[in-house]
């Protein structure tokens, strides 16, 4: 099959495929997608197999600690979670209080409430309390709330990842927007001047991947904070 006669029908029925063999069944974390729905929150989760992707890389660099910047219903912060050892913490940022009603919700009934902070608020207000609290150092960063925001996100990210952990920027491809540079869209330049970041940034090695499936068409960079 050519690349030109794929399409959105083929992603969906190769991720289900991928998912069926390779991702266990995980009734809890469907039960917090099932909720998040009943809440009426964004359909914006990663899919199954997404969300064990994350689980692996937190696994694969021995994460105790992760922090992640937007909360929605809770999908990823589970995923990331049950990466993590007994003693393991995820700090999770989410501006809507009801996404954060929902999400803590979901963590209790998936029994994870007590290794999963939320903190309500705007992000880059929540991120020098971060600091001050000392809840770090984290192992990996997951970057996945308003776009637009991407470059504080980033510089915070590197002030709170230790040298040898990981941060993960979400959705930078949106749908090849990325391509735009002369785009109004501040969602997509946010996006633009983040890679443009880790591009000038000494500190990290960096490399972005496209990824098609049941959320469509788009990717995420992935950067090692060098020891």
């Amino acid at each position: 099959m050519s690349p030109t006669s794929m399409s959105g029908e083929t992603w969906n029925a190769v991720d289900d495929y991928f998912t069926a063999e390779l991702v266990p069944e995980q009734a809890d974390f469907q039960k917090a997608l099932d909720a998040s729905d009943a809440s009426n929150l964004p359909a914006i989760s990663v899919s199954a197999n997404q969300g064990k992707f994350l689980h692996l890389l937190a696994r694969m660099i021995g994460a105790k600690k992760v922090l992640e910047v937007g909360t929605l219903g809770g999908y990823s912060t589970l995923w990331f979670a049950s990466a993590l050892p007994a003693d393991g913490k995820v700090v999770t940022l989410e501006f809507e209080p009801l996404h954060a009603e929902v999400a803590r919700a979901n963590f209790r009934d998936a029994g994870y409430q007590d290794m999963i902070e939320v903190r309500v608020g705007a992000a880059l207000d929540s991120l020098p309390g971060v600091e001050a609290d000392d809840v770090g150092p984290f192992d990996l960063a997951f970057i996945d709330a308003d776009k637009r925001n991407n470059p504080g996100y980033f510089e915070w990210a590197m002030k709170l990842v230790r040298p040898g952990g990981m941060i993960l920027v979400d959705n930078v491809v949106r749908g090849g927007q990325v391509l735009e540079a002369e785009t109004a869209d501040r969602d997509v330049q946010g996006v633009r001047k983040v890679i443009a970041m880790i591009k000038a940034d000494p500190r990290v090695d960096a490399t972005a991947l496209q990824i098609v499936g049941s959320k469509g068409y788009d990717g995420v960079a992935i950067c090692l904070v060098k020891p």
